[in-house]
């Protein structure tokens, strides 16, 4: 019994983030990282977010504590480690996802996952800078393995929000490129059908730049039977680094949150 639960733990301390432990905390965020990043802008969230929310963010294979780990070629085998690191954590407290960019996509497929296979889902989905993967608007990505390193380059620029002194930083990239390169080629195999009814029951609260390529936002809301919200915030893809974007996001979470805990006290 206490090899099992050793696995499990350690198994979770691979998968998530948590730099802020709050043992009597109501509620899990659990936050998806976007394409390229990693586990650690979304891990000090749990130092500014109140005590109600204690923070955990994916740490995708590749990166970081996971470096020697290949990196995971399907979106499907990324939701399958999460949600199997999750199901174990979602036993005793009620949770929500925050997802921005790619992990928009993965935090989706994870709430799909465990609605199907364990009838359990987040109480709230954040969704951030992501066209619906079934929206006529979604931006095809080009075949990476055809363009040249400066094609790449110019293509992040392009999207916004990518910091230029990394593009520039010819250290920085090599270490950058080959975990964008994965990134963008897991959301680029990644389709998904229009549902025909709802697939989640949860509340969804979009956000979105006002600068953005991102599109179509809105049609997020055919996927659950819950209430749909969608905050256009200043700025471009990466909206939520601003000071003011990311303390409106972080606050609006909580909000949302409180009011969910007393509308089931």
């Amino acid at each position: 019994m206490e090899r099992r639960f050793q696995a499990k733990t350690t198994r979770n301390e691979k998968v998530f983030n948590c730099l802020h432990p709050k043992p009597n905390a109501i509620f899990r965020l659990i936050c998806f990282p976007w394409a390229g990043g990693n586990s650690l802008y979304f891990a000090n969230w749990g130092q500014k977010i109140y005590d109600l929310l204690e923070v955990y963010s994916v740490r995708f294979a590749g990166r970081e504590s996971r470096l020697e780990e290949p990196f995971a070629t399907d979106i499907y085998e990324i939701v399958d480690e999460i949600a199997c690191a999750l199901v174990p954590m979602a036993q005793d407290k009620p949770f929500a996802f925050f997802g921005h960019s790619m992990g928009s996509y993965v935090a989706f497929l994870t709430a799909l996952h465990l609605k199907e296979k364990y009838n359990m889902e987040p109480v709230h989905f954040f969704v951030s800078s992501a066209t619906p993967p079934y929206s006529k608007a979604l931006i095809q990505i080009p075949n990476i393995d055809e363009l040249s390193e400066e094609q790449i380059k110019r293509y992040l620029i392009d999207f916004g929000g990518t910091p230029k002194n990394l593009i520039d930083h010819k250290e920085l990239f090599q270490q950058f490129f080959p975990i964008i390169l994965a990134d963008l080629k897991v959301i680029r195999k990644f389709s998904f059908d229009t549902p025909s009814k709802a697939v989640l029951s949860c509340d969804l609260t979009g956000f979105v730049g006002s600068e953005d390529l991102t599109k179509d936002m809105e049609a997020w809301k055919i996927v659950t039977s819950g209430t749909f919200d969608l905050h256009v915030l200043p700025g471009n893809h990466f909206h939520l680094m601003e000071p003011d974007n990311e303390n409106f996001i972080r606050n609006y979470i909580t909000k949302c949150l409180e009011l969910s805990s007393l509308a089931n006290f």
